[in-house]
């Protein structure tokens, strides 16, 4: 075991931020170089580093808290790492290498790395502070659900996409009257095509759940709590709860007031590092030549990157491709690349209605540039193989749809 002495002689590396992001750049950090640097973490919430993405799981009563923790306690203690949980930072000192918290302690750094996510974003509609209005971001957003259901009741979730679809899940499995309004015309159309929507809807239409699309929400109405969401049209839907699953934005605040390079997020290379070179951030909240990303695929492999370039390594990170499952049982869905194809594309389709089977592939240049499975999608790793390392397909054109048990073909590296 390190002693005091020994620690405090090291490089202070400080992380804003105990969620997915900074714990696994700190993971991927201790991989390679374990005895580099003394280590604090600093997290906004007063709990250990747990897994966001279960939360629907959680919500769904799939899944305990104690189930989707990634780093124990014993974790932290085990690396010499000082964990200072709920306190969150609310200001760098670049200039004197400090971090200050909210409590009012002062900690200097070495190298600090910003992980600070991102936040839910919340319409500017009348009636948005109202309590019973929240986001779905965190273990708090999902206790308040959770309270919120025990007592049964309505409740709308403003927002189509992944998270919305997820909370409306489970919200209805313990027991609430669900509505969902979306925007668009179709659900989840950033991740499906038409065909795609429209079985997803027919099946949670068949749960029980109500879903309006071309729903644009005027404002949220209660005196004192919500009491229900009136619509452009004038509809009004009764709701003690309203979730609002509309879209994410990168948390870049602190960055920002440090005068840190930021673009649509905290701008950082392909080692993570800023315009700041003693600070480097990663996650939802860095912009990577020009992208930013909320999957986690990709932000594990900016930790790795992060983690190469502290450990003195050349491996950097170049982009990702990305895909997408929905977390909600018995619904089998998968998207991967650009499904919204061109003149210069052309479509594979294979469609069952009865059967609630839809693939859809989307060839360019004899290579699969998007994919959509719905029903059946147990060869969504297999097209992602072949999507995301630019293999040529040709060979395998007229069974391709079939899947990679009518379409043999050497696993890709």
């Amino acid at each position: 075991m390190a002693s005091t002495s020994s620690l405090h002689a090291k490089p202070h590396l400080v992380v804003i931020g105990n969620g997915m992001a900074g714990c696994r750049a700190v993971e991927e950090l201790l991989a390679r170089a374990p005895d580099l640097h003394r280590i604090t973490i600093f997290g906004a919430e007063p709990r250990v580093n747990y897994n966001r993405i279960m939360l629907s799981p959680v919500l769904a009563g799939e899944k305990s808290f104690d189930e989707i923790v990634i780093n124990d306690q014993r974790w932290y203690r085990d690396n010499h790492i000082a964990l200072v949980s709920g306190d969150s930072v609310v200001a760098i000192d670049r200039a004197a290498k400090t971090v200050t918290a909210r409590s009012g302690d002062v900690v200097g750094y070495d190298t600090l790395v910003i992980a600070t996510g991102s936040d839910p974003f919340i319409i500017p509609v009348p009636g948005r502070d109202l309590p019973g209005v929240i986001g779905f971001r965190d273990m708090n957003d999902v206790e308040s659900m959770l309270a919120a259901a025990a007592t049964g009741g309505e409740a709308v979730v403003i927002g189509g996409g992944l998270l919305g679809l997820e909370a409306a899940h489970g919200l209805s499995l313990r027991g609430m009257k669900v509505t969902v309004l979306h925007l668009m015309p179709i659900l989840m159309e950033r991740q499906l095509d038409g065909a795609a929507a429209s079985l997803l809807r027919s099946q949670l239409e068949a749960r029980g759940q109500i879903i309006l699309t071309g729903a644009d929400t005027a404002e949220i109405v209660g005196n004192g709590a919500v009491e229900g969401v009136r619509l452009k049209d004038d509809t009004i839907i009764p709701a003690k709860l309203v979730v609002m699953a509309v879209g994410i934005r990168p948390n870049v605040a602190l960055a920002r007031a440090a005068g840190l390079a930021i673009g649509r997020a905290i701008q950082v290379d392909d080692h993570m590092v800023t315009s700041d070179p003693s600070i480097l951030a990663v996650g939802e909240c860095v912009e990577h030549r020009g992208q930013v990303y909320g999957l986690v695929a990709p932000i594990w492999e900016m930790c790795r990157a992060l983690a190469e370039g502290l450990a003195g390594r050349r491996s950097g990170y170049a982009g990702s491709v990305t895909s997408t499952k929905l977390k909600v049982s018995g619904i089998d869905l998968f998207s991967a690349g650009d499904f919204a194809g061109g003149e210069d594309c052309e479509d594979i389709v294979l469609r069952d209605i009865a059967g609630g089977t839809y693939k859809r592939i989307i060839l360019k240049d004899d290579r699969i540039v998007g994919t959509v499975l719905y029903g059946d999608t147990a060869d969504g790793g297999w097209y992602f193989d072949l999507l995301r390392n630019r293999r040529d397909v040709s060979g395998l054109r007229d069974m391709l749809i079939f899947g990679k048990a009518y379409a043999p073909l050497e696993s890709p590296a």
